[in-house]
């Protein structure tokens, strides 16, 4: 709790710094857009950002009733929502999952088996965000929609193979009991050698017995294709609403002629590869300024200012008040519904 409330602090002193400098040279003319806006695309642009958590929600579900048979959507649902409150306040979105896991326990789900879920979850996530930025990249190849800049580039392509490297190593942790053991021994000797574990063997062991139980685990998702389909086509929409989310508040601006939907695909797709490793809690100041650089191709001044405040209000304030009022009525699950098949 002491750090919710220290990282809340930084994210109101950035996000204060943050607006300032978006809106201190249009002001009048960004209150002027703001006030013209129309309120039905908004709740449309609200609707795609929902949706992007009801899949996520549906990606999460088709994993868990797997442990879980009689788990609703609608509770996954509550806890997706918390956990775009966590990620929204932490440094690289790192405290999301720890609370998934914690909350999946309060569902009745072993420990080893929620943190499992998470990273299979987590996975066929990455895989759906590697694809849709395959595609912007080559979309933008052939139709060069975005100019050309360095550092922006360089950004990018970093972003990218974080993520992708992201990918692949969980996919050795998950599937690979050699590469496990491996890490583990040379972890825990390194450990060892510095004083910081002092019993080496019963460390290892304890290690070793978690990562056979994370691997076998493992092993529902390797023999059923299906979940990992499911899982893969409800992360690609799910982003897909994310990324299409933009457009829907251009359109409430007036600005709608001055973009097209792969644009709109494409420049959201490379601010959230960027956003997706600024230290920041939600990416703060590297997702504002990656957003006016990509859409500055097609809109300037004040319509671009405008523009940013409504759609991050919605993708990222607006999920911090829903998950911390959903945060502070989370009680798990009725003790006396169906328990763990596992």
């Amino acid at each position: 709790m002491k750090n919710i409330k220290k990282n809340g602090i930084i994210l109101v002193f950035i996000t204060i710094i943050v607006l300032f400098f978006v809106i201190k040279d249009d002001y009048n003319d960004i209150v002027s857009a703001l006030a013209k806006a129309n309120l039905l695309f908004i709740i449309v642009g609200m609707f795609f950002t929902i949706s992007y958590w009801f899949f996520k929600s549906l990606a999460l579900h088709n994993i868990v009733k797997e442990y879980r048979e009689k788990i609703k959507v609608s509770q996954i649902f509550k806890q997706i929502t918390i956990t775009q409150f966590f990620n929204g306040i932490t440094p690289f979105a790192s405290g999301g999952q720890p609370m998934q896991v914690y909350m999946l326990k309060k569902s009745g789900i072993k420990l080893t088996h929620s943190t499992n879920i998470i990273v299979q979850d987590f996975i066929l996530y990455q895989m759906a965000l590697i694809t849709h930025g395959v595609i912007a990249v080559l979309l933008n190849a052939h139709f060069h929609f975005l100019e050309d800049n360095p550092l922006l580039r360089n950004l990018t392509i970093l972003g990218f193979m974080i993520n992708t490297l992201v990918g692949i190593g969980l996919l050795f942790v998950s599937f690979s009991k050699k590469f496990n053991h491996f890490v583990v021994n040379r972890v825990i000797g390194l450990f060892t050698k510095i004083k910081i574990i002092k019993n080496k063997e019963k460390t290892v062991e304890n290690w070793k017995r978690r990562l056979t139980e994370f691997n076998e685990s493992a092993v529902i998702l390797r023999q059923n294709k299906m979940l990992i389909v499911r899982g893969y086509i409800f992360n690609l929409l799910g982003l897909l609403c994310y990324y299409l989310t933009p457009l829907f508040v251009i359109y409430s601006l007036g600005y709608g002629s001055s973009i097209s939907i792969l644009a709109t695909y494409v420049s959201c797709a490379y601010v959230s590869i960027i956003g997706a490793f600024v230290p920041i809690p939600g990416g703060s100041g590297g997702i504002e300024y990656s957003f006016l650089q990509f859409f500055g191709n097609f809109i300037h001044g004040s319509a671009l200012s405008a523009v940013l405040i409504v759609w991050r209000s919605i993708t990222y304030y607006l999920a911090i008040i829903i998950g911390s009022i959903t945060f502070n009525t989370f009680k798990g699950v009725d003790e006396n519904a169906n328990r763990s098949i596992h």
